[in-house]
């Protein structure tokens, strides 16, 4: 199997520096990072580890699901998934990311809801990221 690779470059201190990650093995782009950005509301033009989870995620756990629903039958599939990726205050000091949020919406012929919301438990259980983030609450909800 391909291995897939980023790198990032950093300049200066956690408060004052900021960063480049490059998406190398697709080379489709690079992106700003920058720690006030990461830890505000608003992102300002930059990305954050937690963005790139996120993306990560979705597009992980579509390509699952829609294995998924393809194995139960489900024709014409249409999936829309989001992410939202927590970042807060570890009680051990610094930050963690407690929790990660799915929002599943879509469908796919001859699948009816009930099958549809399993098959989507079943993904998030087997999608290649969620194994990876284990360690951590990950919440799925349906739109």
């Amino acid at each position: 199997m391909p291995i897939r690779e980023a790198q990032t470059t950093w300049s200066g201190s956690l408060e004052q520096g900021a960063g480049t990650v490059v998406l190398t093995s697709s080379g489709i782009g690079s992106y700003d990072v920058s720690f006030p950005t990461r830890a505000a509301e608003h992102a300002e033009g930059t990305t954050s580890p937690e963005e790139l989870i996120a993306a990560a995620h979705t597009s992980c756990f579509a390509m699952q699901f829609s294995a998924l629903l393809g194995e139960a039958g489900g024709q014409e599939i249409h999936l829309e998934v989001g992410a939202k990726v927590h970042l807060g205050p570890d009680p051990e000091g610094g930050f963690r990311i407690p929790r990660i949020e799915l929002v599943v919406g879509g469908r796919a012929r001859g699948i009816d809801e009930s099958q549809f919301q399993s098959i989507a438990h079943d993904a998030k259980r087997t999608c290649p990221v969620s194994k990876a983030l284990a360690g951590m609450q990950i919440d799925l909800s349906f739109v």
